[in-house]
């Protein structure tokens, strides 16, 4: 039996590297080969991500599949293969599955799918970084026609199931600043490790806050990832710094969530923002995420992480999770995705897409 044309894609980009900030030869490499359709409008380049109408005038809704060309730097042995129903490569679940079930339907099915929707296809770059370099902001600023859009689909990897909403996501260093003096004679110094000593218990004993939005959970949560500081052995140190990540759910603005950081530290430590992202909201009842669940997703749930649907969000475009990728193998060394979990992901995305034009 032939080997399904969407399993082929997915090695073509496997084998071209494309580590957070080296992904121009994979943007190059997709738009040639987009390029060769009759799309409906020219490919738009901006940066190194792509925006590529593929249909206009259909008279169905205008939607969006949206996937990002770079992959974090992990361990692999040996070259992309396959080994039975696992595709092995860099990227191959988080999220090049997803961009070969947006390139197949595409070069496969064109003509059933413009059909049946405006479909607008978006690659970017720069997405497993900080959040101020992902060049899906500039994308979403820059291109009038994707503020049009009815809804995005975020194609990370989500074992067939519908991720809805996202977290939002607040990473501030917590600065404690004391005095040094010698160990053997702390009373003439200020410990600034000793002075985040009650914040850190009281996180310790802060369990999660709850909310159901849609009839999903979602849970707020406060974690310090990192944490540096003193200057010897021998000396009592000065200054002391933690990351603490805040995950809020998506009833809380960003600047909700940044007043709550304020109220729980409480003046102890000075708080140097770092990496603000905004939480989105489910969209459960929208009409065509109602459709998708019908075309056959393996579940629904909440998106207990950030995504880029809440780049959406902020433009007023409403976005869900959905990718045939394998969750669990993210960032992983020697990352894999299932064979069977892509074909059976790009043949949902085309029930989909292809049964828009209809009444539903």
């Amino acid at each position: 039996m032939a080997q399904p044309s969407v399993v082929d894609t997915l090695l073509w980009l496997c084998e071209t590297p494309s580590f957070i900030g080296e992904e121009a030869a994979l943007c190059a490499a997709v738009s040639e080969r987009l390029a060769r359709l009759p799309l409906a409008l020219p490919i738009r380049r901006y940066g190194d991500s792509i925006v590529v109408p593929v249909s206009r005038g259909t008279g169905g809704p205008r939607v969006a599949l949206a996937g990002h060309l770079d992959v974090v730097r992990t361990e692999h042995e040996g070259v992309p293969r396959i080994e039975g129903d696992r595709l092995y490569g860099p990227g191959a679940a988080d999220m090049k599955s997803g961009l070969a079930a947006m390139i197949d339907l595409v070069e496969h099915d064109l003509e059933r799918v413009s059909r049946s929707c405006d479909l607008t296809l978006v690659f970017y770059a720069r997405e497993e970084g900080p959040f101020a370099e992902n060049e899906l902001g500039v994308v979403l600023a820059e291109d009038p026609e994707l503020s049009q859009v009815e809804l995005a689909v975020c194609l990370e990897p989500s074992d067939n199931r519908l991720s809805l909403g996202a977290s939002g996501s607040i990473h501030a260093t917590l600065v404690f600043e004391g005095k040094t003096s010698h160990s053997a004679r702390p009373w003439q110094g200020e410990n600034a490790i000793h002075k985040a000593g009650a914040l850190l218990v009281e996180l310790g004993a802060l369990g999660p806050r709850e909310v159901l939005l849609d009839g999903l959970l979602y849970r707020s949560v406060y974690s310090i990832t990192l944490a540096q500081g003193g200057r010897s052995r021998n000396i009592v140190p000065d200054r002391f710094e933690l990351n603490l990540n805040h995950r809020f759910s998506p009833d809380r603005t960003l600047e909700e969530a940044q007043a709550d950081v304020e109220a729980l530290v409480a003046g102890r430590a000075r708080i140097e923002w770092r990496d603000l992202s905004p939480a989105a909201p489910p969209h459960a009842s929208h009409p065509l995420v109602r459709r998708l669940v019908e075309a056959g997703v393996h579940g629904v749930e909440p998106k207990q992480a950030w995504t880029d649907v809440a780049r959406f969000a902020q433009l007023g475009v409403a976005a869900v999770n959905f990718g045939p990728g394998d969750n669990a193998q993210a960032h992983q060394r020697n990352e894999s995705t299932s064979i069977a979990g892509l074909v059976e992901g790009r043949a949902i995305l085309l029930r989909w897409l292809g049964a828009l034009g209809t009444q539903g």
